[in-house]
């Protein structure tokens, strides 16, 4: 598949897992949002930062649009969406660059960076920042190839996208969403753990 910096777009079963990771931690966002922990501009510090990762044309304008309405400089956001994070409130920086990493490992980050965050801003609020971003890898998840395929119409289709991939995103991916969202609730209700990381290898 076709890159641009070296970014692949998601598969189908990735956007699976991406779905169901954020069907599972969306509360967290909306909880810490409720009780003080997030206002908007954190959020969308968050979710500028995860969208430059991934490339995602439809959700920079659309959250371009949110971060201005929220306050944030348009210079922030330029930088955000450049992947320059310095003119950001330094107290956010550990969440950002959290975000960062987030989608540059195809949501599979170190247990390092997420201990970080705990103790950078406290469980419950770490639990929200992760909600954030997995609710804007759904979005990006998704949106670019939805987006690529309407805009292949006007010639503005995205360069490492292919018609096949649209179509199988919108009708695989999509078809999909109902079982992840039922995975997401048995899981739930298991009290499975909401991030896991795979088991450190036996050095020998």
């Amino acid at each position: 598949m076709k890159t641009i910096m070296g970014k692949e777009l998601y598969s189908v079963k990735e956007a699976y897992w991406i779905f169901y990771r954020g069907v599972r931690t969306m509360k967290f966002m909306i909880k810490a949002k409720r009780h003080n922990d997030f206002d908007m501009q954190k959020i969308e510090r968050i979710m500028l930062a995860v969208t430059e990762v991934n490339g995602c044309a439809v959700c920079s304008y659309a959250h371009t649009k949110m971060a201005l309405e929220a306050g944030i400089s348009h210079e922030e956001i330029h930088n955000l969406l450049t992947g320059d994070f310095d003119t950001g409130p330094k107290a956010e920086m550990t969440g950002v660059l959290f975000a960062q990493h987030y989608a540059d490992s195809r949501g599979n980050p170190s247990q390092a960076s997420w201990e970080n965050v705990k103790t950078e801003y406290g469980h419950e609020t770490a639990l929200g920042i992760l909600g954030a971003i997995r609710v804007i890898m759904i979005g990006n998840t998704y949106g670019i190839p939805w987006s690529s395929f309407f805009n292949r119409f006007k010639g503005k289709a995205d360069p490492r996208s292919n018609l096949g991939y649209e179509l199988s995103m919108m009708t695989v991916g999509t078809l999909l969403i109902p079982f992840a969202l039922v995975h997401a609730a048995v899981a739930s209700l298991m009290k499975q753990p909401v991030i896991a990381f795979p088991a450190a290898k036996q050095v020998s």
